[in-house]
């Protein structure tokens, strides 16, 4: 299928997208009319008549599903879905939570354990809060820290922590959504976005700080960790009974913290040494020298690299689990079947991304259009990265999802960098990817949030009102730094990132600092 030029209206798939989920919520249904939009634009442009409109969708969703590397991010997303099932299933959670409640001794290594967990489950946003809030609540009840702040400890572990590990399906969606012949591979573009991912790297910092600091907290989060100290009630009155199905899931009590952990453990290994195998380390590039350690990260195909590292963490764990009878063959394979299916709306948003991102890039060519626009009325290019984090926020937070927003907002950036600025793309994507994560984890419509809730067993409306506070602060502090790297962009990527984050870090710093004096004296 050829490209065609339809001028302004070119821009009407993505607005429709954006617009539907913005109002409607719904972000398959604003992706589905935002791809029938575009192809009923093009096949009118194309003179291919009514039917052309239905066989244009399927032609180009098949083309993007028939992509290996997309279809290999599908293949990983449902064995990485069993994978968090049957690990679950196995006990190894449990047995974590009686091994730390043995360990832990006060509330500040209560609350470090808890967060250091969640960095450490970096794989999946959703393995991340269903185990840390399964496997810690035990042990923050018993020291006094609010539901609330366990909840808004997954939260803030679960997709910022994801969002930056290249080994994750997040890793795997951004990769999949970057535009081709941008000069660099998916992979490198992300491995060069992660020092500029400040929201995710600040709200790191935040949660740590607020761990190991006493009367750090500030806003709806110190009333709670008040309540808490004082009565003893790590609930508000509000709290709700309800169990997301893999939290309730029965564990086996035979389970062991190895039962855990090595999944986990290999499931990094197999899909580091995968992306090694595929990015040909140590082999005679073009240009006739060995590839280092580093090409080869940017050479690999990601999607087949984490196929095979989830293909082989579900080997191990058949060889812990069966022989051990911590689960039997038959409940192998049913959990395996209802990891898979937890996958699948992730796995509709992808394939339904990737098609509307088909009808812009491919079709329409919406970012050629755009970046004429940017051109013919001189907007300040600087402010790209800023202007962009603050859509995608808006976005994710109506829509309560980041992959929508990545697959809508990540193509269209890209080739508007491309054009206008490529020395911008690096830093416009880290300010996607930032504001998306910021949108979602505000949103009280997004998975992770309700599963954060869910997993610290916290009223949900109690869980988002005491972590918009802090996840705001960070917000503007990014958008700050976000103009900033704009404009020092031109110097290289080296020096914004050296310039950006140490100057993004200390006003974390100073606002962490004197927020909550400014709270304490209010509340006097």
């Amino acid at each position: 299928m050829e490209s065609v030029d339809v001028g302004i209206w070119s821009v009407l798939p993505p607005v429709i997208a954006i617009v539907l989920a913005l109002i409607t919520k719904e972000v398959i249904f604003a992706l589905l009319l935002g791809i029938l939009s575009g192809t009923i634009i093009y096949s009118a442009a194309s003179g291919l008549g009514f039917i052309g409109v239905f066989t244009t969708t399927i032609n180009l969703t098949i083309s993007k599903l028939s992509d290996g590397n997309n279809a290999a991010m599908i293949l990983f997303l449902a064995l990485l879905g069993g994978l968090v099932v049957l690990v679950t299933r196995a006990g190894g959670s449990r047995a974590y939570g009686i091994w730390a409640a043995k360990k832990i001794k006060t509330q500040r290594s209560a609350g470090f354990v808890t967060a250091l967990l969640g960095i450490i489950i970096f794989i999946d946003d959703y393995f991340n809060c269903l185990t840390v809030g399964t496997v810690m609540r035990p042990v923050t009840d018993r020291y006094k820290i609010s539901r609330e702040k366990l909840a808004y400890i997954i939260d803030a572990t679960a997709a910022p922590v994801c969002v930056i590990a290249p080994i994750s399906s997040w890793a795997a969606s951004v990769i999949s959504y970057y535009p081709t012949g941008t000069g660099i591979t998916g992979m490198e573009a992300f491995i060069g976005a992660v020092p500029m991912n400040l929201y995710a790297i600040l709200t790191l910092v935040m949660v740590m700080y607020l761990v190991i600091r006493k009367n750090g907290d500030f806003g709806p989060m110190a009333k709670s960790q008040k309540r808490a100290l004082e009565s003893g009630i790590v609930e508000s009155t509000n709290a709700i009974k309800e169990q997301d199905e893999l939290s309730s899931l029965e564990s086996s009590e035979k389970g062991k913290v190895i039962d855990l952990l090595i999944p986990v453990v290999f499931l990094v290994i197999f899909s580091v040494l995968a992306m090694l195998w595929y990015g040909g380390y140590r082999e005679i590039g073009a240009d006739g020298v060995r590839k280092t350690l580093l090409v080869a990260f940017g050479d690999t195909s990601a999607g087949y690299a984490l196929a095979l590292g989830g293909l082989g963490a579900l080997f191990v764990s058949f060889l812990l689990f069966v022989p051990r009878k911590l689960i039997s063959f038959h409940e192998f394979f049913s959990c395996l079947n209802a990891g898979v299916k937890s996958m699948t709306g992730a796995i509709i948003i992808l394939t339904l991304a990737w098609t509307i991102s088909g009808v812009c890039r491919d079709l329409l060519v919406t970012g050629k259009y755009v970046a004429g626009l940017v051109e013919a009325f001189s907007l300040p290019i600087a402010l790209i990265p800023a202007i962009m984090f603050i859509i995608a926020g808006a976005l994710s937070f109506a829509t309560g999802t980041s992959w929508g927003t990545f697959g809508i907002l990540i193509p269209i950036t890209i080739n508007i960098c491309d054009i206008v600025a490529p020395y911008l793309s690096i830093i416009a994507l880290s300010s996607v990817m930032a504001g998306s994560v910021f949108g979602d984890h505000c949103s009280p419509i997004s998975d992770t949030t309700i599963l954060s809730s869910a997993g610290a067993r916290c009223n949900h409306i109690d869980h988002v009102a005491t972590q918009i506070p802090y996840a705001s602060m960070v917000a503007v502090i990014c958008f700050a730094g976000y103009i900033i790297a704009g404009f020092v962009a031109p110097l290289g990527l080296t020096t914004s990132i050296l310039i950006t984050l140490p100057t993004a870090l200390i006003l974390l710093i100073l606002a962490l600092l004197v927020v909550p004096k400014i709270h304490f004296k209010r509340t006097r």
